[in-house]
């Protein structure tokens, strides 16, 4: 299968699982499909980024090559938004290098703090921020902070998971 010409042919849930299907266990396939992810087309890059998510939810350790350079892309003010929000739902079930961890909280505090930032990163890097509480208790405080800021004014999806995360902060901060 010529991978690039697979992930242009159409943009559809079938069409994801049948790249991620033939992907399999394969990390070289995966490799060629994170280089699409980091390209700078992008049509192939947004499309890249939802089959990489397919391909994680069944086989985690396929990313762990690309983490680094995945947190480094978060960097970038240009990439678009689907890869971000690709990036920070598969961050949310990954367990962050602890080398990482610094360029990851900054980013998603980033990402929580634009009310101008899609609603899905937004509560992707709140996730985030929660888990990254319970190994540093000392960014506890300040995410309490700012999620009590945005709430009044947020989603009913943001509103949710503000709640969910500042219960489990309560108990954290005890």
């Amino acid at each position: 299968m010529d991978l690039k010409a697979a992930i242009l042919k159409e943009h559809s849930k079938p069409q994801a699982l049948l790249i991620r299907d033939y992907i399999g266990d394969n990390q070289a396939l995966f490799d060629e499909l994170m280089t699409h992810f980091f390209s700078n087309e992008y049509r192939v890059t947004q499309r890249a980024a939802w089959i990489m998510t397919h391909c994680t939810e069944k086989r985690p350790h396929l990313i762990n090559p690309h983490l680094a350079e995945m947190v480094n892309n978060l960097k970038n003010e240009k990439i678009h938004v689907a890869v971000k929000r690709n990036t920070v739902r598969l961050l949310q079930n990954v367990d962050i290098p602890e080398e990482l961890m610094g360029t990851v909280a900054d980013r998603c505090f980033l990402f929580l703090s634009d009310p101008n930032e899609a609603v899905a990163v937004r509560i992707f890097s709140m996730s985030i921020l929660g888990e990254l509480c319970k190994k540093e208790p000392d960014l506890a405080g300040e995410l309490r902070i700012i999620i009590e800021e945005f709430m009044p004014h947020g989603t009913a999806g943001f509103r949710s998971r503000g709640k969910k995360t500042l219960k489990m902060l309560q108990k954290l901060l005890k």
